[in-house]
Order: structure tokens, then sequence, then C-alpha cells
């Protein structure tokens, strides 16, 4: 199961480089707990363009991603673009690189992913890779992302129930 950063696992700050400002999105640690327990892989997909506009090193967003993973666990390989928006790069969701790159890293089809994430782009990015994408909505979501998503929850745990749900249901 693949997870976007900010939005779906930790509140979005946006261009955060300092680890103290980290707050788990409600939920986050049980689901991941939850995750754990049924013995699923995870992975992190996150576009960070603060790198590339110049509003920070990678070094702090290194320093975010260690303060994610102390505050709910090991998450598995962490697969971050840095690039700008407009530096047309395959790997900046909605692109499928991040989602590509993941799946392979945890050495399974991209076509066997979940992708979740808060806004558009991340099921955009699944749905390009071949992944299953559900969205989890906050006060940024964009109405017409929430229509346009394949799946919905409510929170990360009803998302990943959902998934579990799905998955157990085809043993």
């Amino acid at each position: 199961m693949l997870f976007d950063r900010d939005g779906t696992l930790v509140a979005d700050m946006p261009y955060n480089g300092d680890p103290g400002r980290v707050v788990l999105m409600p939920g986050a640690r049980e689901a991941l707990d939850r995750l754990r327990a049924a013995g699923v892989a995870t992975a992190v997909v996150s576009n960070q363009s603060g790198v590339g506009r110049g509003y920070l090193r990678v070094e702090q967003v290194e320093a975010v991603n260690r303060r994610v993973e102390e505050l709910v666990g090991p998450l598995g390989p962490w697969l971050v673009c840095v690039h700008g928006p407009a530096e047309g790069c395959g790997c900046r969701k909605p692109a499928p690189g991040l989602i590509e790159a993941a799946a392979g890293a945890l050495g399974v089809d991209a076509r066997d992913c979940v992708v979740i994430g808060d806004i558009g782009a991340d099921v955009e990015a699944a749905r390009a890779a071949g992944a299953r994408g559900v969205l989890v909505p906050t006060a940024v979501t964009r109405d017409e992302e929430v229509a346009a998503a394949p799946e919905v929850a409510a929170d990360l745990l009803s998302a990943v129930e959902l998934v579990l749900g799905a998955s157990e249901g085809r043993r």
C-alpha cells in the first residue's frame, strides 16, 4: 500500500522542513498498525516541489520523513519527487513515476498496489500506473476531485479498512 505524505499521513504544512511541525492525521497510527498486523508492505510517494523551488533542502525533507516514522513506525521505502511543476519530470504526481518506483522497491507490480492520498493528483497517479486509488478528502480537496475519484473514504483508517476488507474477501 502506497501513501501520500502531506494531507494523508500528516497534516499538510506547505514546504515544511521542520520535523517539530509534523502533526499526524487522525487515525494514521491506527491505520498503519492495522496494515502491519495484516502483513501489508507499505511505501510513501510524495511530491516535494519545495526542493526544486529552492524553499527546502533534501536534508530537511528527509528529517521530516524520519519524524513521521518516529510517530507511526517504519513505512518502507520513501519515493520523493523534488522537481518543480514546470520541470516536466515523469515522477511528479499525477505522473506514474513515483508509483512505479515504489512498486519496484516493494518487488510488486504497480497494478497490485493501492495508493491512498488526499488530492486528485494522487488518484490520477495511481490510475496512470494501473494501481487502485483511494481518495481521503481534506479541506483542500476540491469537489471535482472527490467526484472523479473511483473510491473515497472518510479518513485514513476507513481507507485502510476498505482496502483490507476487499483483499480479505478474495482469500
